[in-house]
């Protein structure tokens, strides 16, 4: 049977667990078997700056992180399954991805 495989990407955990649930629920009220979400390694884009604006003077650093969180859900492919969550509310900062498996 084909599936459906959904990768989920965003820089905030809130966001991308609160759709996880949803995908969760709709798959539950179908009465389908869900397997995930599947946490992939963390990307950690870390950026480092000099605080002085001229470049003199003590060396002293500023250091930024992004986390970018990575989740991989499977499903069935069924209408009944799709057609709700295509319809679901995604926030903006949550990247989603649906694509076909055999």
């Amino acid at each position: 049977m084909a599936k459906v495989r959904i990768k989920l990407n965003s820089i905030e955990i809130g966001p991308i667990n609160s759709v996880i649930q949803s995908i969760h629920e709709i798959t539950q009220r179908a009465g389908v078997v869900m397997h995930g979400p599947i946490p992939l390694p963390t990307r950690k884009l870390k950026v480092t700056t000099r605080k002085s604006p001229c470049g003199d003077g003590t060396a002293t650093f500023d250091r930024y992180e992004m986390r970018v969180h990575r989740r991989i859900i499977d499903i069935p492919a069924e209408d009944r399954i799709l057609h709700p969550i295509m319809k679901l509310q995604i926030p903006r900062s949550v990247q989603i991805k649906i694509e076909m498996k055999d």
